[in-house]
């Protein structure tokens, strides 16, 4: 067994306990920048899950989608928070459930 394989299990877990964290707390808060926040760390779990099957499997391929998907998840963090604050400055309060815009 390599080393990168004996850490598969370890990191999987790590990126699973992230993954759930990030879950609980989208669906429990409703803070907006919170959720976005939990977002990211559901994404980043997703990022560690990449990182360990491309060590064990002794490639570069999920380190080089992490990349990109890091690429991707710092233009919608931009986008996301530049959302955010135009929301609160027109409602003057972070709480999801006031930010029912688009709802029917």
């Amino acid at each position: 067994m390599t080393h990168g394989a004996q850490l598969v299990t370890p990191a999987l877990l790590l990126s699973l306990a992230l993954f759930v964290i990030g879950v609980v707390g989208v669906f429990l808060r409703r803070n907006v920048i919170t959720v976005f926040m939990c977002v990211e760390l559901m994404l980043n779990a997703v990022n560690l899950a990449f990182v360990a099957f491309s060590r064990s499997r002794g490639t570069l391929d999920g380190q080089v989608l992490v990349f990109f998907v890091l690429t991707v998840a710092a233009a919608e963090a931009a986008v996301g928070l530049a959302i955010i604050i135009a929301a609160q400055r027109n409602k003057d309060t972070l709480d999801v459930d006031s930010f029912n815009l688009m709802k029917w």
